[in-house]
């Protein structure tokens, strides 16, 4: 089982070599977060975003110590947290089902995912890694309390990993729920020691989000709530929400899980072969199903098999009631990988039984064939490759960024203005010596809003520079707008093009952005 575990790294150093996954802002923010902490300065949350915590930062923080604060390290991470949730998922499925064969199967099925989890768990956004190794581990530990209730120690390690959990991505909450009702299930029908495992796994989760109530305690609940709830993506939805929630959901949530699309726009993949994944996939639908409603007669994996039915119930409700629905992507979806690939191998397994044939594990061959197919395509046919970003505006060509770098030091410009794409990664590709904060749209219909600018210690070196730049990206309207307005206050400037960069520099006077109408929310 351990190759299966290396043959996912190996997969993704493949495609590390391949230049396949763009740097993001997002990314980024992870990188300065942990040089950040190297230099003592420890966030309690990811910059901007108080629904994720900062364990992903403060992993990286300890890979820079090892290899430099380095993009790489911080995919380093990424790749050996999804070892671990590739281990833990064939772990899981000895644990539930019984059957290493089927182990190994479902190991293969997520060391080689569709493209969806292999983005997500490649790129950091901050917690995905996290929450699927967090996500396994409630899942073993609820099933072993499930089988033996009177041990205690189970009880608070569950606790601490779903408070560790909860701070460190929302997301975790598919995972706490169904496996926290399984516990209270053992709870009520174990009658000894009720009340000591009860409190144990109060005290495991005092523990464990302990960073999250230290800062409710002194900043207050009614924010971090706010940002749980999705405030931070809640961009207002004309109609009923409910039902455009919804269709992303069964449109765009269904076909980028199974692999049928790249998560940053609708384009089938591996064509010829989708029919045979579909039919694969609609029969593990079929059984799983059928199992819950007429197990088998030794009982095993029945309550596996309805807890991973929980984590997709959870969240696929979530996903609607919730603005975190608004997002067509695909990405809170990837925690269905797990569950996906455990009922995958279930299902051929109990095939393989049932015939008497070990050669229906050779079924196998089409949603691995399917993913690889797909991914080698998205990547093909992507003109930036696996991105994380659904707008084509901001996709930018990485490769001109050294170029950049070297033309702001040149020309003396070490501040000024951006968009949230830009500023980011050219602030942690620089050793934070270009600072620009994110105070210009990059949407097309001028859409702004103020949690763009993240890292508020940024604003006070560029209000405190004596002269600041500008550079935008596939934004003409944008460009015309600012060149009127610098025409308006009869201020001189020059223009350079570089890559996809727009660069406003050598100004004769230092323009802010909220002199001429940008940096202001605008819905």
């Amino acid at each position: 089982m351990l190759g299966v575990a290396l043959l996912a790294v190996v997969w993704k150093i493949v495609l590390l070599a391949l230049d396949a996954f763009p740097f993001n802002a997002d990314e980024a923010i992870v990188g300065l977060m942990a040089r950040h902490i190297l230099q003592g300065r420890w966030p309690v949350f990811f910059y901007g975003q108080a629904y994720m915590g900062s364990l992903d930062a403060t992993l990286v923080a300890g890979a820079f110590g090892v290899i430099g604060a380095k993009v790489i390290a911080i995919r380093a991470v990424q790749c050996l947290l999804y070892m671990g949730t590739v281990a833990t998922t064939m772990i899981l499925v000895r644990q539930g089902l019984g059957s290493r064969r089927a182990a190994i199967a479902a190991g293969l099925l997520m060391a080689l995912p569709p493209v969806n989890a292999t983005l997500y768990s490649t790129v950091s956004l901050g917690g995905y890694g996290e929450a699927l190794l967090i996500g396994n581990l409630l899942l073993m530990l609820s099933l072993s309390i499930r089988q033996r209730p009177a041990r205690i120690w189970p009880f608070f390690v569950w606790g601490l990993l779903a408070g560790l959990g909860f701070w460190t991505f929302g997301l975790s909450l598919v995972y706490i729920l169904p496996t926290g009702f399984l516990l209270l299930a053992s709870l009520w029908q174990s009658k000894e020691r009720r009340a000591l495992s009860a409190a144990v796994i109060v005290a495991g989760i005092l523990v464990g989000a302990g960073p999250w109530i230290g800062h409710a305690l002194v900043e207050g609940l009614g924010p971090l709530m706010a940002e749980l709830g999705g405030s931070a993506i809640d961009v207002g939805n004309g109609g009923n929400p409910i039902w455009s929630r919804l269709s992303n959901a069964l449109l765009f949530g269904s076909t980028v899980t199974i692999g049928l699309r790249p998560p940053w726009e609708v384009s089938w993949l591996a064509l010829p072969l989708a029919p045979l994944a579909l039919a694969f996939w609609g029969g593990v639908l079929i059984h799983t199903f059928s199992s819950l409603r007429a197990p088998d007669q030794s009982g095993r994996g029945w309550e596996l098999r309805w807890l991973l039915l929980g984590v997709a119930a959870v969240l696929f409700l979530g996903f609607l009631l919730t603005p975190f629905g608004g997002d067509p992507s695909g990405r809170y979806f990837v925690p269905l990988v797990v569950p996906m690939a455990i009922l995958g191998a279930d299902f051929v397994e109990r095939l393989c039984l049932r015939t008497g044939r070990g050669a229906v594990y050779g079924l196998l061959a089409i949603p691995l064939i399917f993913h690889l197919w797909g991914t080698f395509q998205a990547l093909a046919e992507s003109p930036t490759g696996l991105t994380t970003q659904f707008d084509p505006i901001t996709w930018i060509d990485r490769d001109h960024d050294a170029e950049l770098i070297t033309f702001l030091e040149q020309n003396g410009e070490r501040y000024g203005y951006t968009n949230y794409w830009v500023a980011y990664p050219l602030a942690f590709l620089s050793d934070e010596q270009f600072i620009f904060v994110p105070m210009l749209p990059y949407h097309q219909d001028f859409r702004y809003t103020e949690r763009d600018n993240r890292y508020p210690p940024y604003d006070e070196l560029v209000e405190a520079a004596s002269q600041a730049a500008y550079i935008t990206t596939h934004h003409l309207e944008l460009d015309e707008q600012l060149r009127a307005a610098f025409s308006d206050l009869e201020v001189t400037w020059q223009e350079a093009k570089i890559g996809d960069y727009q660069i406003f520099y050598a100004f004769s006077e230092r323009i802010s952005p909220h002199e001429i109408g940008l940096g202001v929310n605008l819905p």
